[in-house]
């Protein structure tokens, strides 16, 4: 059976997905003048939710309840894996930008899209050019636009969370914004890092935790504890 499903995927679950990416990066370009608009974002969600459907990996979402869609939040996560944004884009009901690195602006096509809708860059090896970016970000965080940060910083090579960097609470303190943590479970499992493919019978987890008000703490590093205690308590 793993045989005959990492075939499916490569033979067809893979070449499938490649082509919903190329149309919904087109239509997200051409629809810039409404990049907040309703139409570009149901085809982003319907993007991410195809590729989990094509690989056939179910996904159990909950706590959908503990946000406003209306609401801008810095949404903070664990990176599990790649598949961990296609969860987040796919059943988020909130619209967001993503911060990411700047090494995905240079995938054909997407890496366009991604700029065109509005998501941030970030040239972590540039402290003056991540300071830029996070200035950025704050300028679209009104209306109802929220971020989603991986405070890690970069996937988990063995499954265990790591250290969460400040960029994402001094947002969210310099902003007056509700901070959410978002916990992924399941993904290191489906597709590790290094894996090029989703094992077998895979099922993942997203759970939505409530808004953390964090100006209730007396500094960032309580504030940071805090929210990846919440982020790990949500993993199952």
């Amino acid at each position: 059976m793993k045989v005959l499903y990492i075939l499916y995927q490569y033979l067809i679950g893979f070449p499938l997905i490649i082509v919903v990416t190329l149309f919904t990066a087109l239509l997200t370009i051409i629809c810039f003048p409404w990049r907040n608009g309703k139409l570009p974002r149901t085809v982003q969600v319907f993007w991410s939710r195809s590729v989990l459907w094509l690989l056939l990996v179910p996904i159990e979402v909950t706590g959908r309840e503990n946000v406003d869609p209306k609401q801008s939040y810095v949404f903070v996560a664990n990176h599990q894996s790649f598949l961990d944004v296609f969860a987040v884009y796919g059943w988020l009901p909130n619209n967001f930008k993503w911060l990411m690195k700047k090494e995905l602006r240079k995938i054909p096509f997407v890496g366009t899209a991604c700029a065109v809708a509005g998501h941030i860059f970030v040239d972590r090896s540039n402290p003056r050019a991540a300071m830029d970016s996070l200035k950025y970000i704050k300028a679209q965080l009104h209306d109802g636009i929220s971020t989603v940060i991986f405070p890690e910083g970069t996937r988990t090579k063995t499954g265990e969370m790591g250290r969460f960097k400040q960029g994402a609470f001094k947002i969210a303190m310099d902003m007056e914004l509700p901070v959410v943590p978002l916990s992924l479970s399941g993904f290191f499992d489906a597709m590790p890092r290094h894996q090029f493919y989703v094992s077998p019978r895979a099922r993942v987890q997203l759970h939505i935790g409530k808004p953390v008000d964090i100006s209730q703490f007396e500094d960032i590093n309580e504030a940071m504890a805090c929210l990846k205690q919440q982020v790990e308590a949500g993993l199952k």
